[in-house]
């Protein structure tokens, strides 16, 4: 069957996220309407084994053979996600053919936004040909390439999908999606979307958690609610030339990271507990100083991702919305119908309708590219 037969006969799309946390693999098979509207029908998560999980976080710097283990690590990902695709099939007893494409995002192992296009790249390390061969579906991959192209910055990447889902003309309304990074989309009633990358989310947490307590993450962010902020250390952060800039904007591991955050802490003696506690800080105040800065009038922020698990940084943020957004609401996604921990990964089957409706989806003023422009590559079933 080719692609466009099976767009012909089939609205069921697969998404396939693996974000910046490195935590593991969210998959969902969807429903997807002519006119956008996305419909869950299943969901599968998995975490990624030690070994490519390990692999995958060295290769976010310059390391041994890192070309060989690239490619390694791709061929990897293809075959874990090919198995998640598989237990989706599997769990509705349907076929490869009843599903018109996967969309898979890929791991981001650099992310070099630039103004000049020869100078600007991305990569999201995936073999996406293998995937498509495991799985004999069709797999649309590599979304932010022709967006780089264009001069935008490739990312977020969201923000189109955000609008089919969550626009209401009756209210300003913004998405909060905290994961490794944390971005917004702003979508006021009057139609405008623009959005970026506030700062860390969950990157910097779950690195220092990792490095000192061995653990992926800090479960409900116990560990940080037992510190306390430092000022100077959280003054310190907040002063990195990324919090200035204007959108449109985005970031990554190549800037946050354990490096970044070692350098700004020369001459402190802080105890481990307090720098998780800072970190947990500066995630809420980069996100509510985004708010202030260009969506201030916004009623309803609808937060998703991983970092809504983090019960002590979504408490806290809402305590500290109160006093400097009074008017601001702060919901789960779930309260609209989609899972916080699986907007993602439905946004990516929605990438892949997009690519293969040869509709448009990156948004110009967010990412700052010189015009619209159709994202993703082929790799036919």
């Amino acid at each position: 069957m080719n692609s466009n037969q099976a767009n012909a006969s089939s609205s069921r799309w697969i998404g396939l996220m693996s974000g910046t946390s490195l935590d593991g693999i969210d998959a969902v098979l969807a429903e997807i309407d002519a006119t956008g509207k996305a419909r869950l029908i299943q969901s599968h998560s998995v975490r990624f084994d030690a070994h490519l999980r390990s692999e995958l976080a060295e290769l976010q710097f310059a390391t041994n053979h890192e070309l060989h283990r690239e490619h390694l690590a791709a061929n990897a990902l293809a075959n874990a996600y090919a198995q998640v695709c598989q237990e989706l099939l599997r769990i509705q007893n349907i076929q490869p053919s009843a599903v018109s494409a996967i969309g898979a995002h890929g791991q981001t192992l650099r992310h070099q936004p630039a103004s000049d296009p020869l100078k600007s790249y991305t990569h999201q390390s995936l073999n996406a040909a293998l995937l498509a061969e495991l799985t004999g579906m069709n797999v649309v991959a590599n979304f932010r390439a022709r967006d780089i192209a264009a001069g935008g910055q490739g990312a977020p990447l969201v923000p189109a999908f955000h609008r089919e889902q969550f626009y209401d003309p009756l209210e300003n309304r913004a998405i909060l999606n905290i994961g490794g990074i944390a971005n917004l989309t702003i979508l006021p009633a009057s139609g405008e979307v623009t959005g970026f990358d506030c700062g860390p989310g969950n990157l910097l947490l779950d690195a220092w958690v990792h490095h000192h307590l061995g653990k992926a993450f800090d479960d409900d962010g116990r560990w940080a609610s037992t510190g306390t902020p430092n000022s100077e250390l959280l003054s310190r952060m907040l002063q990195d030339p990324y919090f200035a800039k204007l959108p449109p904007k985005s970031t990554g591991r190549d800037h946050f990271n354990l490096h970044w955050l070692n350098h700004l802490m020369t001459g402190l003696s802080l105890a481990p507990e307090d720098v998780q506690a800072t970190l947990l800080q500066l995630t809420i105040d980069s996100i509510l100083n985004a708010l202030r800065s260009f969506a201030s009038n916004t009623q309803t922020l609808i937060v998703c991702g991983g970092g809504v698990k983090n019960i002590a940084l979504l408490e806290l943020l809402k305590i500290q919305a109160r006093h400097q957004l009074p008017r601001l609401t702060i919901e789960s996604s779930g309260q609209f119908g989609v899972d916080p921990q699986l907007v993602e990964s439905l946004a990516f089957a929605w990438l892949a309708w997009a690519f293969m409706q040869k509709r448009p989806a990156n948004v110009p003023a967010v990412t700052g590219a010189k015009g619209s422009r159709i994202l993703g590559t082929l790799y036919p079933a």
